[in-house]
């Protein structure tokens, strides 16, 4: 699959028709993981430099490519705010709403800006907050300003969660940055969920209620009959016995 180099288009047409100086590119990171915060980044480049080379949709770099690009960013950057949301806001609110809130922490920390380039589809009243801004689908694949945020999003979000498996070793966390890896899903079962955990994810909701291994329920009772599993979602639940 060839990959997709960002481009400046949108940046500097908005500039060129509308004044903006200040054109911030806005990405989350951490949704889908079952465990820790949800982080936002909303940051500024110069309009009148080249891009940084290797810039890119941080999902299609390595770590150590995130982490080079991570420092020239910032060397660079006009302005850079980073935004979060708990685990604990993110199950009060829902998934969703926490990474909305998590993306206007950002803003709110990047300063003063004239437009802001989103990652994603239209967020409700968005404009509310962060002024005249416009969402992207795979803005951080298409846009650079956008790419360098999912960069310093993604970057920060890893180092945090290598500091919690510090604290709560036992889950990989330093390596799968929370997502529901099999590794991580051993952790759980073995070692139970921490308060980093996302309680209202269903990873986290079948280990909380235990997870039922599959059992025979005829097996000593009744020898004439064969078991057959009843699967829910993918995961046996039980035996059944029926007439061999």
């Amino acid at each position: 699959m060839a990959v997709i180099s960002p481009t400046r288009r949108l940046e500097l047409r908005l500039s060129r028709e509308h004044g903006y100086e200040i054109i911030l590119g806005l990405d989350e990171v951490g949704v889908a993981p079952s465990s820790g915060p949800v982080v936002a980044c909303a940051l500024a480049m110069p309009l009148d430099k080249k891009p940084i080379p290797g810039v890119r949709d941080s999902k299609t770099l390595s770590a150590a490519q995130r982490e080079r690009l991570d420092k020239q960013i910032r060397r660079r950057a006009l302005t850079i705010g980073l935004g979060a949301a708990s685990v604990r806001e993110i199950d009060t609110l829902n998934i969703y709403y926490a990474t909305v809130l998590a993306m206007k922490r950002a803003v709110t920390r990047a300063g003063a800006h004239d437009f802001v380039i989103v990652d994603g589809r239209h967020i409700r009243d968005f404009e509310k907050h962060a002024g005249p801004y416009r969402a992207v689908i795979d803005g951080d694949a298409l846009c650079y300003v956008v790419s360098c945020a999912s960069i310093v999003a993604k970057v920060a979000r890893d180092r945090l969660m290598a500091k919690l498996a510090v604290r709560y070793p036992g889950y990989g966390w330093e390596h799968n940055a929370g997502y529901a890896t099999p590794d991580h899903r051993a952790g759980m079962r073995a070692l139970g969920v921490t308060p980093h955990h996302r309680r209202s994810f269903i990873t986290t909701k079948r280990i909380l209620e235990g997870e039922q291994t599959t059992f025979d329920l005829f097996a000593d009772d009744e020898p004439g009959l064969v078991a057959i599993p009843i699967v829910v979602s993918g995961e046996p639940l039980l035996e059944v016995g029926i007439p061999a």
